[in-house]
């Protein structure tokens, strides 16, 4: 029997920040090791090996984030991810699902900071977090961009909040 290749899942939501730069933006970002400061649904992150922030460093995340593929109603999933590149001149870092019980086959991300176009360039930029993946069984493509999106509007938010309050 001959398998149909589907062709894979691209996807793309950005965030707009008006109170923090972008260099304040990439620091929190670059932090690999420890995303679940940031993002609301993770209870956990930490890394697992290599260097923090450094390509080939993996990390462990657990939490709520996106449903698992195994564990029922509890909705409980975890990835190990694997930094694969790093450009700090252009603020943006690419990873990989190595490991995972989310149903993610061939998984890669992209997050870039973008500054704003403000006249000083000191205020505001734009987060852009894209991903590709292979057709996730059980779910929608809409679907997928729309968990990326809610939990990119919540991180993004709870980043700029916290730089406001230090």
């Amino acid at each position: 029997m001959e398998q149909t290749l589907q062709p894979k899942w691209e996807g793309k939501v950005s965030r707009r920040l008006t109170q923090a730069t972008a260099d304040q933006i990439w620091t929190l970002f670059k932090d690999f090791f420890n995303l679940h400061k940031w993002f609301p649904s993770l209870d956990t992150s930490y890394g697992v090996h290599g260097t923090n922030g450094e390509p080939g460093c993996i990390r462990y995340s657990a939490g709520f984030s996106i449903r698992s593929a195994d564990d029922g109603n509890r909705h409980f999933s975890w990835s190990k991810e694997r930094l694969t590149a790093v450009d700090h001149e252009q603020r943006s870092l690419s990873y990989e699902i190595v490991d995972s019980n989310i149903g993610f086959e061939s998984y890669v991300s992209t997050v870039k900071i973008v500054p704003g176009d403000h006249h000083d360039g000191q205020h505001g930029c734009l987060i852009e977090w894209s991903f590709t993946v292979d057709p996730v069984e059980g779910m929608e493509f809409d679907e997928l961009v729309k968990k990326y999106d809610v939990g990119l509007q919540r991180m993004a938010k709870q980043m700029e909040e916290s730089l406001l309050q230090a």
